[in-house]
């Protein structure tokens, strides 16, 4: 896409993140939902969640992830999806979970202001004791649903994630296996298939009941914060990666044939940035000046004014300083441009008032609020170029996706 001109809005209506789990539930014959994305009809759904494998990036070391680019390059076997905006882990995984638009489920950023306590708070790992999951997010989530329906639901998980707040908020429902590997991750999603579902042959009594299963890895994305993605260990952990997930379709292909379908998507991508373009905007008044608090993250910057007189001088400023280098849009704009989908009511304060999305290499961070353990990261995200923004979906057990 052009830098000259604002992105494209998130599809919200197509071929988006949102859709992966809905569209596996109608696959599996759940009532209420659509299956916007062709996925095959089956009685066990699969799907793993590679937090931070962009498209690119997996296009860039496919020689790494050789049965994933195996489906990757099969046009009847994969699509490339939209995450929407913000491309961070809370939204992304919000949006799967739910199926909504992060205007809806009102996880619109890492670091959001939360009207109800009048600070900013944590999205992902550090939610502020005051701010209540299950009133933030009170939709009810597609495991909810689905196991309420008469299916079987696990998620598989490092174990600390098991009673999260994010959990609790976006991904409740249904069993929780927590191992600290992505191999006994696998594992576990195994085990508990096979406990849930005799192979076929064998005697058994009626029509069994769907499974859904999500599994969850997260080791590319903080390898890849952490060194950088294309880094030599963040491929070590693609090519980890790649071997798991082969041996378990492949074993799942074995046992059940057409009965089981394993897909693979993400949450976001990843673009690397230089040290000397991590730039501190602290003690810096051009920039924060009519600015009551700071949110989102290095790619994607929540700006709140003091009062709305200050919303159009933060946004000019910032284009002045910035304007080469990032999207720089009022909170009125980027909702009629879509980025948020729908908005509800009770998540418009969440939004900020002046929008800060990086498309240059450059990440800015404000360390006053932060502290300075941000600046040492690699890998970034959160913006919406297409490194960051297109992730994606793969049919792993050679079965052909529709939609």
């Amino acid at each position: 896409m052009s830098t000259n001109t604002m992105p494209e809005a998130p599809d919200n209506a197509g071929r988006h993140l949102r859709h992966v789990l809905t569209s596996t539930a109608a696959a599996l014959g759940v009532r209420g939902f659509t299956n916007q994305l062709g996925i095959p009809p089956a009685s066990i759904g699969v799907v793993v969640l590679a937090d931070g494998l962009g498209d690119q990036l997996l296009a860039a070391h496919s020689g790494h992830a050789r049965f994933l680019a195996g489906a990757w390059r099969c046009r009847s076997s994969a699509r490339i999806l939209d995450t929407g905006a913000p491309t961070t882990t809370a939204s992304s995984l919000a949006s799967l979970g739910t199926g909504l638009s992060p205007g809806q489920h009102g996880l619109v950023g890492y670091d959001v202001f939360a009207p109800d306590v009048g600070r900013v708070v944590n999205m992902l790992g550090q939610w502020d004791d005051d701010v209540d999951p299950l009133t933030w997010q009170p939709y009810p989530t597609v495991f909810e649903q689905t196991a309420a329906s008469g299916a079987k639901v696990l998620t598989s998980s490092r174990p600390q994630f098991r009673d999260s707040a994010l959990t609790r908020a976006a991904l409740r429902g249904g069993e929780f296996a927590g191992a600290e590997t992505l191999e006994q991750r696998f594992n576990l999603a195994a085990e508990w298939i096979r406990s849930k579902r005799p192979i076929p042959g064998s005697l058994q009594r009626g029509r069994p009941d769907p499974l859904m299963v999500y599994l969850y890895v997260d080791e590319l994305d903080k390898t890849g914060h952490r060194a950088g993605a294309g880094s030599e260990p963040w491929i070590r952990m693609l090519e980890a990666l790649d071997a798991a997930i082969s041996r378990f379709s492949r074993q799942l292909s074995h046992d059940f044939g057409e009965q089981a379908t394993v897909l693979l998507t993400a949450d976001h991508g990843m673009v690397n940035i230089s040290e000397d373009c991590r730039i501190d905007i602290t003690g810096r008044a051009d920039l924060l000046e009519g600015v009551s608090h700071t949110g989102g993250e290095p790619r994607f910057l929540h700006l709140y004014a003091e009062n709305a007189r200050y919303t159009e001088h933060v946004a000019a400023q910032w284009r002045a300083v910035f304007g080469d280098q990032a999207w720089v849009m009022t909170r009125q704009q980027a909702m009629e441009e879509g980025w948020f989908g729908k908005v509800d009511q009770r998540v418009l304060p969440r939004i900020g008032d002046v929008l800060v999305a990086v498309h240059g290499e450059l990440a800015l961070f404000h360390t006053e609020r932060t502290g300075d353990a941000p600046l040492k990261m690699v890998g970034q995200h959160g913006s919406l170029t297409e490194a960051e923004r297109r992730v994606p979906l793969l049919e792993l057990t050679a079965r052909s996706l529709g939609g």
